[in-house]
């Protein structure tokens, strides 16, 4: 199953050297989420080779406008491309006024169907489910910015066990008998049990991906991120701007490996690079030092989300 995030933009908040504004795309399976649309977002979809048709649902973090500024000519390409299926967007409040704004002034007669969810913010520590289908839940909890701000938590549902394949012609399993099986139940053939532990084995543990971008240092009361398996955190400064960071509600990448450590996480994926830094090394190797599975999200590439 494919869980990977590309990444669009991992600029601060002006594009520079470059590098554009917070955008990233997960695919799931085949299903593809937006997270965040900064300035440049679909041109950024168009470079890389992702189908904007194929995004359904749209996270936006927060109404800082190197955050959402895209938005509105993605949805216009929709329009001028004749959408038809709805279009779900997550974000704080605020944001439904805005389209409305913008979309009573062009053509309020736009073709598909908007559906926007306005979260409200939780408390702190808390962490709440926005959608889930099938195999994947997406939650949002709240970050530490100067104005309201939320993370999201992609996490997957524990599948079903696995057949092992040459018991189904060993014991001529019927399609039914399978189905029990993965089910996690035995099956009594007139006096004998099969056991369901001696037909399958265990899915493979579900993974989770974070997201978390404009904000301090997220440290406390997080335990729901504990070990996740690919951590996206902001690290906008290097150390040696500490109180720059602390001014703007922003994160060192220091801090962001110090993060990473304390929550176990597998992997650390950091972004929102400020336009001060053309060399992004200095920014990685600081990471490194505390983290060492860290990785600088650079535009154009897919990271798997992986045990």
């Amino acid at each position: 199953m494919t869980f990977e995030v590309n990444i669009l933009g991992s600029s601060g908040a002006l594009p520079a050297h470059f590098r554009h504004p917070t955008a990233q795309v997960i695919n799931h399976n085949d299903n593809f989420f937006l997270l965040d649309c900064g300035e440049g977002t679909q041109m950024q979809l168009d470079k890389f080779g992702l189908k904007r048709s194929k995004i359904d649902h749209i996270f936006i973090s927060h109404l800082h406008g190197d955050h959402y500024f895209g938005l509105m000519g993605l949805i216009t390409s929709y329009i001028l491309l004749a959408r038809k299926q709805p279009l779900y967007i997550y974000a704080p409040q605020g944001l439904k006024a805005i389209i409305a704004a913008h979309i009573d002034i062009t053509d309020p007669d736009i073709g598909f169907e908007i559906n926007i969810t306005e979260l409200i913010e939780p408390e702190t520590g808390v962490c709440s489910l926005v959608i889930e289908n099938e195999v994947l839940e997406v939650y949002y909890f709240p970050l530490d910015h100067r104005i309201t701000c939320f993370g999201y938590l992609f996490n997957e549902k524990l599948r079903s066990p696995n057949i092992i394949k040459s018991k189904i012609g060993e014991y001529t399993l019927t399609v039914a008998e399978i189905i029990q099986l993965k089910q996690g139940k035995d099956i009594l053939r007139g006096g004998e049990v099969l056991k369901n532990k001696n037909f399958t084995y265990p899915p493979p543990s579900p993974l989770q991906y974070a997201f978390c971008t404009d904000t301090l240092p997220v440290t406390k009361n997080y335990g729901f991120l504990q070990e996740v398996d690919l951590l996206y955190h902001e690290a906008t400064f290097l150390h040696n701007d500490e109180e720059r960071a602390a001014q703007t509600h922003h994160t060192t990448a220091k801090q962001a490996a110090e993060v990473a450590k304390q929550l176990n996480a597998k992997q650390l994926l950091i972004g929102h690079f400020s336009a001060k830094y053309q060399n992004l090394n200095m920014l990685l190797e600081e990471a490194k030092e505390t983290f060492e599975n860290t990785q600088l999200a650079i535009e154009g590439l897919a990271f798997k989300v992986a045990n």
